[in-house]
């Protein structure tokens, strides 16, 4: 019997009137909103512009839900497409499955496609935006607290978490494998933080020291899950995931600091109407080049009486010269 444990919510959804507030949700915006905040005041530090990184998350943020939502039922298509199955629920975003593999890659087309629209580079973008992901991703997990969803193997240490009777789970207590990987996520947004500033990670080396700190944790504790999941030589699908990209995200660190040592002196350029349009370049140029006629003229007519004026005095009597004859004899 444990005499100390995590509860867990009596349900994942208050209503209020018709309208259903789901815990999974509330947790997923939070970590949005935290990952832009934190992203918004690493971009200014970096010299960009304030609301850089909120625009780009317009296009980042859908894309990487529907990326994260596409992992999960192409790795998981048995809970959907098997036998006994709705198809249906594959749609049912906010009773969990979002796949963070599937979020990063398309949330990163998304991000590119923004990038590209403000002309900057995207790799400085995921740099500064790279901690925050990590504390979004903390935040995020939450909210399979309150769907009593991923927990691992069974046990009674003080901190396991409750799980009550359900669909597909068992009544019992069980390792908290969301509160390992949230305060798991927690320190490797410290860690990014840490070593940016130790080691002024550019070129996208922040975002790859942080997929491959994420990827350290979340392999020991897939390894803890119990959930369904395909298994391949033994190990969960999502383990082997973890092992490729870390692979790919250490061989990107190593090749980039190599090839493109240093951080970007800028990474958002002034980009007005006469930077991308033609046009507008000529027409400012013009304009530029019959402001210098319209200055040279007016200083020319500002220095022409002062001119007038000192070859006047040059003509004039000189102090103590005489009198000319004729004003003598009157």
């Amino acid at each position: 019997m444990n005499l100390a444990y995590i509860p867990s919510p009596s349900t994942g959804v208050i209503h209020l009137g018709p309208i259903p507030l789901r815990g999974y949700a509330f947790c997923i915006i939070i970590g949005v909103f935290v990952a832009v905040w934190l992203g918004n005041k690493r971009w200014i530090a970096r010299g960009g512009k304030p609301g850089t990184v909120a625009d780009i998350a317009v296009w980042a943020v859908p894309f990487g839900l529907i990326g994260g939502r596409l992992y999960h039922v192409i790795t998981d298509y048995q809970l959907y497409f098997g036998e006994g199955r709705n198809w249906v629920d594959s749609f049912k975003i906010w009773e969990g499955g979002l796949g963070i593999w599937g979020a990063i890659a398309l949330g990163a087309v998304g991000a590119w496609i923004g990038c590209r629209l403000r002309g900057i580079p995207l790799p400085a973008w995921a740099d500064a935006l790279a901690p925050g992901i990590a504390l979004a991703q903390a935040c995020g997990r939450w909210g399979n607290w309150f769907n009593q969803e991923l927990y691992g193997r069974a046990t009674d240490l003080p901190w396991a978490v409750k799980i009550s009777e359900g669909p597909n789970r068992v009544a019992g207590t069980y390792h908290p494998t969301f509160l390992y990987e949230s305060l798991w996520c927690l320190g490797v947004a410290a860690l990014v933080i840490w070593a940016d500033r130790r080691f002024r990670l550019g070129h996208g080396r922040a975002f790859a020291l942080y997929v491959a700190a994420y990827c350290v944790g979340r392999g020991w504790i897939e390894y803890m899950r119990v959930d369904e999941a395909h298994h391949i030589l033994g190990l969960r699908l999502n383990v082997w995931t973890s092992i490729v990209v870390f692979v790919l995200a250490v061989v990107y660190l190593v090749l980039s600091a190599k090839l493109r040592p240093g951080r970007e002196e800028v990474v958002e350029p002034d980009r007005g109407p006469a930077a991308s349009d033609p046009e507008t370049k000529a027409d400012t140029a013009d304009e530029a080049k019959t402001g210098e006629t319209e200055d040279a003229v007016v200083d020319a007519g500002a220095d022409a009486p002062a001119t007038a004026e000192a070859e006047a005095e040059d003509s004039g009597p000189k102090p103590g010269a005489e009198a000319p004859k004729a004003a003598k004899k009157l």
